[in-house]
């Protein structure tokens, strides 16, 4: 005698229930491909994201670089100046 599970197998087969979960089975396999495929694509735009902030880093390391070299010549300026105003100063004092 067929037990009632054995039963309920042999029913959906000849009335071709198999198909449907065939295809409810490839269906989840395609979800569960998009949902892989949807998080490569997030992880391959964050990669993006990182290496295009690490380039303007590097950029506004550079731009910093080239400040730091500006702010030393105004030091420059600023001491030569100071050293005419001294000199100015000794011959006004002088006179």
């Amino acid at each position: 005698m067929l037990t009632y599970g054995c039963l309920g197998k042999y029913v959906k087969k000849l009335f071709g229930r198999t198909d449907i979960e065939d295809a409810l089975g490839r269906l989840d396999r395609l979800t569960q491909d998009e949902v892989r495929m949807a998080a490569a694509q997030g992880l391959k735009a964050t990669h993006e994201v990182d290496d295009k902030v690490q380039a303007i880093e590097g950029t506004v390391h550079a731009v910093d670089d080239k400040v730091k070299t500006v702010e030393g010549k105004v030091q420059g300026v600023d001491d030569r100046v100071r050293d005419v105003d001294d000199k100015i100063d000794l011959i006004i004092d002088g006179v």
